[in-house]
């Protein structure tokens, strides 16, 4: 009797461990532009980000980083979550050119802002959408300062 409670509460635990998971998947499933997104923001964030330790970020490069960091925050928030790190991006080339870094950066805020721009049939979304939106633009905004600033198109 004891080895069947022992497997019974062993099997509702694990259980009770894959809910979460199942829940997040459909979401995600629900969302696939949001997981696009998500990987084109971190691309853009690591463009934008310091290549070397000794490199300084400048006021245009950290607003864009922190309204990168929002723009992941609100779809992280609505559960459209691929459980990466938001740090974990895919890996640049140190020796890129700034003028290659910062356009390759509004690509990806491009890309991104294309991916959630999708038609939501959600009208709890719509607001999120909107807000997600609007830090992806301001991103591109302090991205494009940048490169009017370094002479870069």
């Amino acid at each position: 009797m004891k080895i069947k409670f022992s497997v019974l509460l062993a099997a509702i635990a694990f259980t009770a461990l894959l809910v979460p998971t199942f829940g997040r998947q459909a979401e995600a499933q629900k969302h696939p532009s949001y997981l696009h997104a998500l990987s084109d923001l971190r691309l853009a964030r690591a463009y934008i980000d310091r290549l070397t330790p000794s490199e300084r970020l400048d006021d245009d490069q950290n607003a864009a980083i922190h309204e990168i960091e929002e723009a992941l925050s609100q779809i992280k928030a609505a559960s459209i979550d691929d459980g990466k790190n938001i740090n974990e991006h895919m890996q640049i080339d140190a020796h890129i050119q700034p003028h290659s870094r910062f356009q390759k950066a509004r690509e990806a805020l491009a890309a991104a802002e294309h991916d959630v721009s999708q038609e939501e049939d959600d009208p709890h979304t719509q607001g999120l959408q909107s807000r997600i939106m609007d830090h992806i633009h301001k991103a591109s905004q302090h991205v494009k300062r940048i490169q009017e600033r370094l002479h870069i198109e």
